[in-house]
């Protein structure tokens, strides 16, 4: 089974034959190249142009990361899956107002859903946060009536707000949360919520690449230049589940502590032990399986990215309904 490989060190990654070679000052270590379905480059790495044809060549990703652990772009090998007809339909799909708005509310909708499944679970432990749920099902019931992508945005924000107001409950003492403040992120809280979502997105655009929709054709966010919207769209649904998740059993069970975060100039970001850490469960995270109601067999949640792309691709090519994926829990 392929797997992702996640770079923390500095050194070199480097192509012998058909075997990587990540060459660091401690070790020559052997990355057989079968078993990679994608990498994450979180150090400084040298790498030359036979390394990145023979990434092309095997169909993987690289992902880059800068000095304080955020996105900051991605090798992106030729598509190997292309469909003319399919990149028309996406297209068709954004240029008319109603269908676009169509897969961007069932977007909404399916992020709330699983927003709210979050904030019941830890209502359930006696947590106080009736009055966010309140609120974010009161704007879920406006979904019906928004005519535009902006008023659909607005809800999007709002909910978000309603949402992250709620964390300073669920969280534990000392990871105090005022507001989601992203560019930089200016808190712990924030902090692993921007490393947490530049991981998703990272993740959402592999699974993307293996399937014939094109990922800079999006609805819910604007399409534009230098980034892959899609896999911002086909992220909103899998942050509560994946990234949120995390971050509650980090902080509450107590495996992320304030050692591992470093501030500089109110630009608050983890040190490598804590890339480390939030990585070893996001991995896990990423492998663990549910029992999926459709297929009747346990996936795990990377395959249920990837399948929320499939998903996408019947309704563009009008073989079924888009439903997005809504948790159990």
């Amino acid at each position: 089974m392929k797997k992702d490989y996640y770079i923390l060190k500095s050194g070199r990654l480097k192509r012998k034959q058909n075997t990587l070679y990540l060459e660091t000052k401690e070790e020559k270590k052997p990355i057989p190249i079968n078993e990679v379905n994608a990498i994450f480059v979180m150090g400084e790495l040298d790498i030359n142009t036979k390394l990145l044809v023979f990434l092309s060549q095997k169909r993987i990703p690289i992902h880059f990361f800068n000095y304080y652990g955020y996105y900051v772009g991605t090798y992106y090998p030729r598509e190997y899956l292309n469909s003319g007809f399919l990149i028309v339909k996406q297209v068709e799909s954004y240029l008319d107002k109603e269908k676009r708005l169509k897969i961007a509310k069932e977007i909404v909708n399916s992020a709330i859903h699983n927003i709210l499944k979050n904030l019941q679970y830890y209502e359930k432990q006696g947590k106080d946060v009736s009055e966010s749920i309140k609120e974010i099902e009161s704007e879920r019931k406006q979904l019906g009536e928004v005519k535009d992508i902006p008023n659909l945005m607005g809800i999007e924000g709002r909910v978000r707000e309603y949402y992250y107001q709620s964390f300073n409950v669920v969280l534990r003492a000392g990871f105090e949360f005022e507001k989601r403040v992203k560019r930089p992120p200016d808190n712990m809280i924030n902090c692993l919520i921007s490393f947490g979502n530049s991981l998703l997105y990272t993740t959402t655009l592999t699974e993307i690449y293996h399937t014939q929709l094109n990922p800079t054709i999006s609805y819910l966010h604007e399409p534009g230049e230098r980034r892959f919207s899609l896999s911002l769209d086909i992220s909103e649904i899998f942050k509560p589940i994946i990234t949120d998740r995390i971050i509650f059993s980090l902080v509450n069970n107590r495996i992320i502590k304030e050692s591992h975060f470093l501030d500089e100039l109110n630009f608050c970001y983890l040190n490598e032990e804590g890339r480390r850490t939030f990585i070893s469960m996001y991995d896990e995270k990423l492998k663990t399986t549910i029992m999926h109601k459709e297929l009747k067999r346990k996936v795990s949640y990377q395959k249920l990215i990837r399948l929320e792309c499939y998903k996408l691709i019947k309704h563009l090519i009008g073989e079924k309904e888009y439903e997005g994926f809504k948790s159990g829990w």
